[in-house]
């Protein structure tokens, strides 16, 4: 047996585009090739965004490759003064490289897509050719990649008239690295019809080769006329209310000016809700603190409306969900600086953006209830019939576990609604981090549990002998449901709690108790994790107290780890926020944060970024198997090789 080893040889350097092809899975979706043609289309309407393109042109030819046209100003053509190569040669090999870095006065992109940087850098390195054709300063220039490395340097072939500019990028995905090898045609057209949505003006077209079809897309009233279009078969409640608004010069909201959203949204009584949204045109099909954000503003402006008229009957609290359970959205915000949960950027996690299109939504909604009265009534009567149903649906589920014989632990704070659909469970590491838990928590939804010390490892426990612990008999009470194994019925119905959050400390003591809990959902309540209930919170490592500037207030940025960190001070820099003038504090423990942090960071749906325990990407005995290797008390052999094997893989918390 070959005996791993790790030293001085264990350590590569990944260089170039190396990263991408050993790790493609972190920079875009595996399912189809479809994200990698995103990103040129993405850089397109980056163009026309900034009002310099007015078509777009996609081809999906026979050989499975996709050309993207656009009639933009063209990737510059000189020598990079760094690289020593041309620029379109670095935008298309370098990670990490881009126009879109530039945020100061005259920069080439005010707002685009993320500042991941790494875009067509990935179309690259994941397909077998790229080739590149830019019309600009009068002439036609052309490069060829193959397998991500340039064949030769950017080329001048040809003229071309002077007001001719643009640029056309045809890619041939490489299959070996995607489920399906090809594009997928519907998910394209979809992309690619709501970029005509959120560009009015800008015509779009896809033509398809193998069936000689062209369809072009071009949308004069921009939201509103996508949602009439997306909702023609509902029968809708009310018109739709669109509008946009952005900041202006001189504002004092503490946003750069242009930023802000638009949207278009309407509500029906019965039917399909249609619901999507967008920042600087990239879809975030996971939503994100921009949707949030038109929630909160949305829902605070019907609440208003409703307490104004007197139309809650006693006893009915609306909440965000009953005014939102009948509407049918589309938003587009704008953000300088947008922040996304990974690079295939489906959900967005800019802190700010949920106050900016809150800000921007609330007023001018309620300004259009009041004109119109009659709607604003609809609307408010519909999140009521939404509210009693919710009421009566929680009136039976607490109806029937009045009959349980259990009591629940005395130090579980719980919450006051009884709606299992609703409400969460906090298990939190400490005293003090549940006596801030317990304070800053939403006291409606939100239930928190204190754990005392490191749980058992409970990997080799019998379920028969699990209650001997205090703090699992706990926390079974809690949740409401007996231990279980993989293989054995197990009874949700007395599930207490929609999520079950593991909160602790985010350094290595940390990790190991929320291991521990793990462990015990995997091994004891395996339905649960399998329902998807289980979920890590996700608290802060970094605060960075940045200080008032100009009309910028004093702003508290979090930052979950050192990259996001490193991320966070490259910012605040192109900010022209002088270096050192900002203050870093490390948490040491959720306890050293207060309420409102604990709040804003890790307990808030709107703005935490909690993850999801999902054991359906592997076969149970694989996951099995690997819980053995961590946490059987015989493995310990084993387990040291895994360590050594892959030490390398991991930064230690020192």
């Amino acid at each position: 047996m070959a005996k791993n080893t790790y030293d001085e040889s264990s350590f590569k350097v990944l260089r170039g585009l190396e990263p991408v092809r050993q790790r493609p899975g972190m920079y875009t979706n595996l399912e189809s090739p479809n994200h990698l043609i995103a990103e040129v289309v993405d850089n397109a309407c980056d163009e026309a965004l900034a009002a310099y393109a007015k078509n777009i042109a996609v081809t999906a030819h026979t050989d499975g490759s996709v050309t993207v046209t656009d009639d933009g100003r063209g990737i510059p053509v000189g020598i990079h003064s760094e690289e020593g190569v041309s620029v379109v040669e670095v935008a298309f090999t370098v990670l990490h490289s881009g126009g879109k870095f530039d945020k100061e006065s005259g920069g080439a992109y005010k707002f685009a897509g993320g500042l991941h940087g790494v875009g067509v850098a990935v179309t690259n390195a994941l397909s077998t050719k790229v080739e590149v054709t830019v019309y600009r300063d009068g002439g036609e220039h052309f490069i060829r990649f193959r397998n991500g490395a340039a064949e030769a340097p950017l080329k001048r072939i040809g003229d071309c008239p002077k007001k001719r500019t643009g640029t056309a990028v045809r890619a041939w995905p490489n299959p070996k690295y995607f489920d399906v090898p090809n594009i997928i045609l519907p998910q394209l057209e979809r992309s690619l019809r709501s970029k005509a949505v959120l560009l009015p003006g800008v015509n779009v077209t896809l033509h398809t080769e193998k069936t000689g079809e062209t369809k072009s897309w071009s949308y004069p009233d921009g939201l509103r006329g996508y949602l009439t279009e997306a909702t023609e078969e509902q029968e809708l409640a009310v018109p739709i209310f669109a509008m946009e608004k952005f900041v202006q010069n001189g504002s004092d909201s503490g946003y750069a000016e242009g930023e802000g959203a638009a949207w278009a949204i309407v509500w029906s009584a019965e039917g399909a809700v249609v619901r999507e949204s967008y920042v600087n045109l990239i879809p975030t099909w996971s939503g994100g603190t921009h949707d949030s954000g038109l929630k909160d503003g949305v829902f605070n402006a019907v609440k208003n409306f409703a307490e104004l008229h007197g139309m809650l009957p006693k006893g009915v609290k609306l909440v965000s969900d009953d005014v939102f359970s009948r509407a049918s959205f589309v938003l587009s915000a704008k953000v300088l600086d947008p922040q996304f949960q990974g690079q295939t950027k489906d959900k967005l996690v800019s802190r700010d953006a949920l106050r900016l299109v809150s800000l921007m939504v609330k007023d001018p909604l309620d300004l259009w209830l009041n004109e119109h009265v009659d709607y604003g009534k609809r609307i408010t009567e519909l999140a009521i019939q939404q509210a009693q149903t919710r009421m009566r649906s929680a009136q039976k589920v607490e109806k029937k576990k009045g009959s349980s014989v259990a009591v629940l632990p005395g130090k579980l704070t719980d919450c006051s609604s009884s709606d299992p659909s609703r409400t969460e469970l906090f298990l939190v590491e400490g005293d003090s981090a549940g006596g801030s838990a317990k304070q800053g928590r939403n006291k409606e939804f939100q239930a928190v549990l204190p754990l005392r010390g490191k749980v058992l490892n409970t990997f080799e426990v019998e379920k028969d002998r699990l209650f001997a612990n205090n703090e699992i008999h706990d926390i079974a009470v809690a949740i409401g449901v007996d231990p279980h194994g993989p293989d054995e019925e197990a009874d949700l119905s007395g599930l207490r709690y929609n999520g079950i959050y593991i909160m602790a400390d985010a350094d290595v003591d940390g990790a190991h108790i929320s291991t521990l809990l793990l462990t015990l959902f995997f091994r004891h309540f395996y339905k649960v994790v399998l329902a998807g209930k289980i979920y890590l919170a996700q608290p802060p490592l970094f605060r960075v107290d940045v200080p008032a500037q100009g009309k910028k207030p004093i702003r508290k940025i979090y930052a979950l780890n050192e990259g996001e960190l490193i991320a966070i001070e490259d910012r605040l820099r192109q900010e022209k926020i002088r270096d050192g003038s900002w203050s870093i504090s490390r948490f040491k423990g959720l306890g050293e944060m207060n309420a409102e942090q604990l709040w804003d960071t890790t307990l808030n749906p709107d703005t935490r970024r909690a993850l999801r325990v999902d054991v359906s990407a592997l076969p149970f005995n694989e996951n099995m198997e690997m819980f053995n290797m961590l946490m059987g008390k015989h493995e310990a052999s084993t387990r040291r090789a895994w360590l050594e094997y892959h030490g390398n893989e991991v930064t230690g918390d020192v």
